[in-house]
């Protein structure tokens, strides 16, 4: 299994596409006790890796400390295709690119903030501080 997405492949440049538009992905880490825990992410595909910015108490940020194992899945199709697995590792990234300061962030989620949540992207930041970024160590595309 590839650790890089290649564009020149079908299924590269299809996962490509897809860490690009697809605002939704799916994290999932593994408790202390070894139970694992999936949740629905914001996220942004950025210099080869995951970028995601978590709620200041998630339950993911004590997973990763004690183990920063995680696999990260996108939606298939209505049929099971267009695969896009990842495992990875992740690690905090506390002198990253804040979100009310990534453009790419603002761009992707910025309408989301302003009419699902009526947030403005600082009150985002205060909640969601923690910046993780997860770096793929083998990718199942399919």
């Amino acid at each position: 299994m590839p650790t890089a997405l290649d564009p020149g492949t079908k299924e590269g440049a299809r996962a490509l596409h897809q860490l690009e538009t697809e605002k939704i992905g799916w994290l999932t880490t593994v408790t202390p006790d070894g139970q694992p825990q999936s949740t629905p992410i914001w996220f942004l595909w950025t210099d080869g890796e995951i970028v995601v910015y978590s709620y200041k108490t998630a339950k993911r940020n004590a997973n990763i400390e004690a183990n920063p194992r995680v696999s990260f899945n996108l939606h298939t199709d209505s049929g099971g295709g267009d695969v896009v697995s990842m495992e990875g590792t992740a690690r905090f990234d506390p002198e990253g690119l804040r979100s009310s300061q990534n453009p790419a962030f603002l761009a992707r989620y910025g309408d989301w903030l302003k009419n699902y949540y009526d947030w403005t992207p600082e009150y985002f930041e205060a909640e969601y501080p923690v910046t993780t970024r997860i770096t793929p160590t083998r990718w199942r595309l399919e």
